[in-house]
C-alpha cells in the first residue's frame, strides 16, 4: 500500500496504486469537480479545466500557485505541474471498479519529501473514504502515522 519509488532519468517516480470498487467516473469526479476536490484537498481549485489549462493551489497567505494541466484525457488520465515536479493521476476500469495510479515526478528528494508523500498516501485515504460513504476519525493523526512509515521509506531508498 505505500507508494513504490524507483529512479528515473529525471530524478525518482513515486507511484501509488489503489484498486477501488467504485466506476472510474465517480474517483474522476473527486479529481476534477471543485466541489469534490475541496473534500480531500481543499487547497486545489480547477480554474481552467482543459490540456494547458491550470489548477490554482491556494496558499495559507492567501497567495496561491499556478499548477499547469499538461495531459487530460477526459475519465482517463490528469497530469499537471507540481513546481518543479508533475503529478498524473491515471484511472483504468476493472470488473469490479477501477484502479487508480497516482504518479509524482520528483526531481530532487529533499527532507520534504516524505511529508509530500505521506499527503499524497492520505489523500488517497480520503478519496476512498469518501466513496464510500465514510469519513476518516482525524487527517492528521493518520498523515503524521504515514509520516513516519514514508521517512523511513525514504531513507532505504536513498541507501540503495
Amino acid at each position: 500500500m505505500i507508494a513504490d519509488l524507483k529512479s528515473v532519468p529525471n530524478g525518482t517516480m513515486a507511484c501509488f496504486e489503489r484498486h477501488w470498487k467504485h466506476a472510474t467516473e465517480d474517483v474522476w469526479s473527486f479529481l476534477t469537480e471543485n466541489e469534490k476536490l475541496a473534500k480531500w484537498f481543499s487547497e486545489l481549485e480547477v480554474t481552467d479545466f482543459r490540456e494547458g489549462g491550470s489548477i490554482k493551489f491556494n496558499m495559507p497567505d492567501g497567495t496561491f500557485k499556478e499548477l499547469n494541466i499538461i495531459e487530460l484525457i477526459p475519465g482517463t488520465i490528469l497530469e499537471y505541474t507540481w513546481a518543479e515536479d508533475r503529478v498524473r493521476f491515471e484511472l483504468y476500469p476493472e470488473p469490479n471498479g477501477c484502479r487508480l495510479l497516482l504518479l509524482e515526478t520528483i526531481h530532487h528528494i529533499t527532507s520534504h519529501t516524505p511529508k509530500d508523500l505521506a499527503g499524497w498516501h492520505v489523500c488517497l485515504n480520503v478519496i476512498e473514504a469518501l466513496l464510500d460513504g465514510r469519513a476518516l476519525e482525524s487527517h492528521e493523526a493518520e498523515w503524521k502515522i504515514w509520516y513516519e512509515k514514508y521517512q523511513q521509506h525514504v531513507d532505504r531508498f536513498l541507501k540503495i
